[in-house]
């Protein structure tokens, strides 16, 4: 397989900055991974934020015990998931998961052309 797709596959389908990592193009890649990490753990924490509120409501006795109902409250629960930082994150993620998918490809095919002269 060739270096660019494998850089290119492996940054889109494991994490972005991956296959920077195997271009040895270490900066490039700890940058991706450093903003994808941030962007997801900005993600995380908002979805754990409103699973803490439905637990909550389930311990005070407010929803009960019964799938449907706590699915309900968590289709209806609005725990941050709306926020702006939350929507920014998602958009920080995409763009870092295309940027790595693009840039590793692109830099794989200097790196062949490169070998090949």
């Amino acid at each position: 397989m060739k270096r660019s797709t494998k850089a290119a596959l492996l940054s889109g389908l494991v994490f972005p900055g991956i296959g920077h990592m195997v271009l040895k193009q270490y900066l490039r890649g700890s940058a991706l991974m450093l903003a994808a990490l941030i962007a997801m753990s900005l993600i995380v924490r908002a979805a754990i934020s409103r699973a803490l509120i439905v637990v909550d409501r389930i311990n005070s006795g407010e929803i009960p015990i019964e799938t449907r109902a706590i699915t309900e409250a968590i289709a209806n629960s609005t725990g941050g998931a709306e926020s702006p930082i939350v929507k920014i994150s998602l958009i920080v993620l995409g763009a870092c998961w295309l940027i790595g998918i693009i840039d590793s490809y692109r830099l794989g095919k200097a790196q062949e052309n490169t070998i090949r002269e």
